[in-house]
């Protein structure tokens, strides 16, 4: 009876979860009087262990600490009390985070007393709603949803407010070698583009030549459903893997690296080659036109 309750109340959606959250408490024998304006010590709080966000962009991070330092933590972090007068993250370490690098003492928190089930939900459907959750960081949160709490994907479908072949999809990428899911999470690969491979006779030889060739989704599609001499064929030479970089072009991709922050490759041809700079955010491609112009 409790998991339905829990269910329909989490179904409601996100914003009307963390609207009731961002009010203040109401003073009673079990909540602590504490509101939005109210701070604690920065190192008393600790993030969720459990929070399926495992990624925070640098640049993003450094952008939100320069806002908190201009003007404050506009929204304050929801936690619940732990053990020897701590608090655990429920939603919101991203500005934690951000607040420490903002040099911050105290951060302004809500406390709301759930259990370890409720406080793993809000999380997972907090970071899924908000796009916060690169594309294998939400297939591991659907997973843990279903692994622990029994959820079907029709479950998770109505509590995110996504189509069931939306999880069904997403959980398939679960499937999908290490190396390519390591590419989902730096942004080398698409989450579109990572579906199609897993159909694949040779995923990570295709995955390679997406981002070699710039391959689109339909391109990807295509090549996926052909036989696996057609998918590992580079410009006329078949090959299960790229070709092997020199010790030059290695040093030359680190170097443009560290100087742009960016993933810098580099690729060789008969023909002459390809310089690709790959960006995970406006800000970053920003950046690169405003030093390209200079």
């Amino acid at each position: 009876m409790s998991d339905d309750l829990s269910r329909k109340r989490l179904g409601r959606g996100l914003a009307a979860l963390i609207g009731e959250m961002d009010k203040p408490a109401q003073p009673n024998a079990a909540t602590p009087r504490i509101g939005a304006d109210n701070k604690v010590p920065i190192e008393f709080v600790g993030p969720n262990p459990r929070n399926p966000r495992r990624h925070f962009g640098e640049t993003e991070l450094a952008d939100l600490a320069q806002s908190i330092r201009e003007h404050g933590v506009v929204q304050p972090v929801v936690v619940r009390t732990v053990d020897n007068g701590r608090y655990e993250i429920i939603a919101g370490e991203r500005r934690w985070r951000a607040s420490q690098l903002a040099g911050l003492t105290e951060v302004p928190v809500i406390i709301r007393e759930v259990d370890d089930r409720v406080a793993l939900e809000i999380a997972i459907i907090e970071n899924v709603q908000r796009a916060d959750l690169n594309a294998v960081e939400e297939a591991l949160g659907y997973q843990q949803l279903i692994d622990e709490h029994n959820y079907t994907q029709a479950d998770l479908g109505q509590v995110i407010g996504k189509s069931r072949s939306h999880v069904a999809n997403t959980l398939r990428l679960l499937k999908l070698p290490s190396e390519i899911r390591d590419m989902l999470v730096d942004g080398s690969l698409s989450a579109g583009h990572a579906r199609t491979l897993v159909t694949a006779e040779d995923p990570a030889g295709l995955a390679h030549r997406i981002v070699e060739e710039g391959l689109s989704v339909r391109q990807a599609e295509a090549l996926a459903q052909q036989p696996l001499q057609i998918q590992q064929t580079r410009s006329g030479v078949s090959s299960s893997a790229p070709a092997p970089k020199d010790a030059d072009t290695v040093a030359l991709e680190k170097m443009l690296s560290d100087v742009t922050g960016l993933r810098v490759t580099i690729t060789h041809g008969q023909r002459g080659g390809e310089l690709k700079i790959g960006y995970k955010t406006l800000d970053q491609l920003d950046e690169m036109c405003r030093r390209l112009q200079q």
